[in-house]
């Protein structure tokens, strides 16, 4: 059950998306805010799963609200003003709902924050066990660690592979195959869902139809791997 929170000026608005809520057996409703002010307040008390929210409010609007909180929860932004998507999304938010919207396309929407949702339970509730040993692969005549739970993703190019970390501007780029790689970093922490691409389950931000996006990088799912991302949103 994920636990929302209503976050906009409008009275009408609110009364909707409270009633859509309540259709939604996975959705739970708990609270509705007229402004991002008094949402900050009820979030100190009222923690939540998922935010529907406004970006134009008086004083501070949506993205500037979303932009201030340090650990967001999943949000779908709900807005008259189709501009603003692309930031939106930068904001890694979970879908972008345009006023007026049906009740399918707001089904749609909270399924698709409910798949990220059960992502992120699964990922954080993994057994430390679960994140592979940190491990040293040669570049360049030496041996440079890698720490397993910095990797973002790993590519495949031919007989290399460039492993992408968090902490680095630049992949590390090594002579080695994605199958080699993926056997030394396993399900459920890592997951190969294109024959050149080997993601960290962790760092997934968010699942659209046939991409995932870590951060920025959106990296595609191919047909024949889609079976790995959907085990691990059972």
């Amino acid at each position: 059950m994920m636990r929302c929170m209503v976050i906009d000026d409008e009275s009408l608005v609110r009364e909707l998306l409270e009633d859509n809520i309540r259709q939604i057996p996975f959705l739970q409703w708990v609270k509705s805010c007229k402004n991002a002010l008094e949402a900050t307040e009820a979030l100190q008390t009222t923690p939540v799963d998922l935010l529907f929210l406004d970006i134009q409010m008086p004083r501070v609007n949506g993205l500037q609200f979303l932009q201030a909180l340090t650990d967001p929860p999943l949000v779908i932004l709900v807005t008259a003003y189709e501009q603003y998507a692309l930031e939106g999304f930068n904001l890694h938010v979970a879908d972008y709902l345009l006023k007026p919207f049906p009740f399918e396309r707001f089904l749609r929407a909270c399924n698709r924050a409910h798949e990220l949702f059960r992502l992120q339970q699964q990922a954080g509730t993994a057994a430390p066990s679960a994140l592979p040993a940190d491990f040293f692969v040669n570049v360049e005549y030496a041996l440079v660690k890698i720490v397993a739970g910095d990797i973002l993703y790993i590519e495949g190019v031919k007989d290399y592979i460039k492993i992408y970390l968090q902490s680095s501007a630049r992949p590390v780029l090594t002579r080695m195959t994605l199958k080699a790689m993926e056997e030394r970093l396993p399900p459920p922490a890592f997951i190969r869902i294109h024959k050149s691409f080997l993601v960290a389950v962790g760092k997934i931000t968010t699942i659209k139809r046939d991409l995932v996006c870590i951060g920025d990088k959106e990296i595609p799912v191919s047909g024949s791997y889609k079976a790995n991302l959907n085990q691990i949103l059972k």
